[in-house]
């Protein structure tokens, strides 16, 4: 069954993808959750109209998130945590990312951060996708807090 996705689905494709899943898929979450629509030729028609009229926007949202990775990539971020040796208590999350991205001018939505679980002192890496093809790499490092 083939759809027009309205909005991004992980593992699935983006929005204004058309894709082909199977129908208890579509119909029993797809369609009801407003994540996709039907691929009619209509459908199709509009769709392909719609993507030639925002072509020129796609292309300048390209490049402000390509000039944003950019930018993360090219800052060092602290984050302070309370620890007892190496152990920090608690866990370094994406929210605390965004905040410290936040506080150095930066604004990203903490849902686009992707990081392991920060449980100790020391450098780390975490991914933040700013586009569909645009992915920036947020390296940090926890250090204790006096």
């Amino acid at each position: 069954m083939q759809i027009i996705l309205i909005k991004d689905v992980e593992n699935l494709g983006y929005a204004n993808d058309i894709v082909d899943v199977k129908p208890g898929y579509a119909n029993n979450f797809l369609l009801p959750q407003g994540y996709a629509k039907l691929a009619t030729e209509s459908a199709k028609k509009v769709l392909a109209e719609n993507l030639k009229q925002r072509a020129h926007k796609d292309a300048k949202i390209l490049a402000d998130a390509q000039a944003l990775a950019a930018k993360i990539e090219a800052t060092a971020l602290v984050i302070k945590a309370k620890a007892s040796e190496n152990k920090i208590f608690g866990t370094v999350t994406a929210a605390d990312l965004a905040d410290a991205l936040a506080a150095q001018g930066i604004e990203i939505d903490r849902k686009g951060i992707s990081l392991e679980a920060v449980k100790e002192i020391g450098e780390y890496e975490a991914t933040a996708k700013l586009h569909r093809e645009v992915k920036a790499v947020i390296k940090f490092s926890v250090v204790v807090e006096e």
